[in-house]
């Protein structure tokens, strides 16, 4: 086990380059959906498939990891978190340099077969990296850790659409519109990255945790029902976000909505992912155990100016001639996510509570409106779904000691909601609409709602028969 007093910021700061990159790769699928679906002449429901490919990877990759815990003991207690990284790296960077030939032979299954590679090696690393996240320090402020280190990540994921949307639909698009040439080289590019980050992390000097508690066999994680609860809020929290950000440049190209094109509509997706990076850096100080209110808020205040002024920055690089005056909705809604923390006070489940309340408000808002309001409402759920997979994860493995790991393999594999909730957003899209299709993401930050009320509530295990 960890030694709680000592000081790990180093080990923290290198932890937070992972979590940027699987950030950054994941969001990337936002802007190949479009493309792909260009490419290949694609329905929604089956451009939808390329987040199948990509979160069935997780479901899949941590049920062969819940399973080999079962019969032969956890492999993070017995391999290291360091390792466990290590592998996760390689794996990933095998996916990406499988884009090069997918792009060759213009397959798409090909495509959904890299994404899939790509993703394996993705929920090793969320297996391994968010609990040692968490146990880095003392279990109270695990939140605030694991708020900072998904501030990177959704950093990545901020950065992605202006990047990935440059070069793929301008700078690597050339002349050919009907080929898949555009994502060669940035993919290779990105499996370099990988391997590199993988020899980086095998090298560098990372505290070795275990935990001095007889590993046992079985699924005796399950008897724990704030875990369980926990498992399904994962679930409907990929799958909601994760089906709003794959669908928000077809709902951007509505002419009722915006009338902007795939390129223009990813400079704006970029806001609905920013919107993640300043709630989670919003999150790891709010939630933090810091004693002085005031320096608190004024801490949160200088983190939203400088959050907001990246997102800014990089949007201006893609973009010099975008205007910055129509940003007042957004601006707003930062203020209002303050004030949301400021509700929460500093309590995981009762922030997670009032930020997917308000993530509905702004969903049902989109569905009833058209124009900026419906444009503005989509993107601001961004910043309202910030804290809610570090606050779910950190809630739901409290208290399960040695079996830690086997629940994070299990809180892992409900990434899968990613798989599934896209492509029936995608369908109802197609049967009924885009606009109405957010009614999906809507039941999923319900569940999260009472997740945060009532669900991740501990318990005596279920096997002892007493509750609370």
């Amino acid at each position: 086990m960890p030694n709680n007093n000592t000081n790990h910021n180093k080990s923290l700061a290198l932890l937070t380059i992972l979590f940027f990159m699987w950030g950054f790769l994941t969001c990337m699928n936002d802007i190949l959906i479009p493309y792909l679906k260009s490419v290949f002449e694609l329905s929604h429901f089956q451009a939808m498939l390329i987040q199948f490919a990509f979160f069935s990877a997780y479901f899949i990759g941590s049920l062969i990891y819940f399973i080999i815990s079962i019969k032969h003991g956890d492999p993070i207690n017995k391999i290291g978190y360091q390792n466990g990284i290590v592998l996760g790296l390689i794996i990933s960077s095998v996916g990406a340099f499988l884009f090069y030939p997918a792009a060759e032979l213009v397959s798409y299954g090909f495509f959904l077969s890299a994404l899939f590679v790509l993703a394996m090696g993705f929920a090793l690393l969320q297996i391994s990296a968010n609990p040692y996240v968490a146990i880095l320090g003392k279990e109270e402020s695990a939140s605030s850790r694991l708020n900072l280190a998904q501030g990177f990540n959704s950093f990545g994921t901020t950065i992605a659409p202006l990047i990935g949307g440059f070069l793929i639909f301008r700078f690597f698009a050339g002349n050919d519109a009907v080929g898949a040439d555009s994502v060669k080289i940035p993919y290779l590019v990105f499996a370099v990255v990988l391997l590199l980050l993988a020899v980086f992390m095998k090298i560098v000097k990372l505290p070795r945790f275990t935990r001095e508690e007889q590993v046992e066999k079985g699924v005796g994680v399950l008897k724990y029902p704030h875990l369980v609860f926990g498992i399904v809020a994962i679930f409907m929290y990929v799958g909601g976000e994760v089906s709003i950000g794959s669908i928000m440049i077809s709902f951007f190209e509505l002419e009722e909505i915006a009338g902007l094109s795939k390129d223009e509509g990813s400079t704006y997706l970029a806001f609905y992912w920013g919107g993640l990076m300043i709630g989670r850096f919003l999150g790891a100080i709010s939630l933090s155990k810091m004693e002085s209110l005031i320096k608190k808020i004024l801490l949160m205040v200088g983190s939203a100016i400088v959050s907001f002024a990246t997102i800014c920055l990089a949007v201006s690089l893609k973009d010099d001639g975008f205007n910055f005056g129509q940003l007042l909705p957004f601006t707003v809604l930062v203020f209002f996510s303050f004030l949301a923390f400021l509700v929460g006070r500093s309590l995981p489940g009762r922030t997670l509570v009032v930020f997917a309340l308000i993530a509905v408000s702004l969903l049902i808002s989109a569905v009833c409106t058209e124009g900026k309001t419906a444009m503005w409402s989509v993107i601001g759920v961004g910043l309202f779904s910030s804290i809610m997979w570090s606050n779910i994860f950190t809630l739901a493995i409290a208290g399960l000691g040695k079996y830690t790991s086997q629940g994070s393999s299990l809180l892992v594999m409900a990434i899968i909601g990613g798989a599934i909730l896209p492509p029936v957003q995608g369908a109802f899209a197609d049967a009924f609409g885009v606009h109405l299709s957010f009614v999906v993401p809507i039941i999923s930050y319900l569940y999260i709602a009472f997740y945060g009320w009532k669900g991740h509530v501990i318990r005596q295990p279920v096997e002892t028969g007493n509750s609370n």
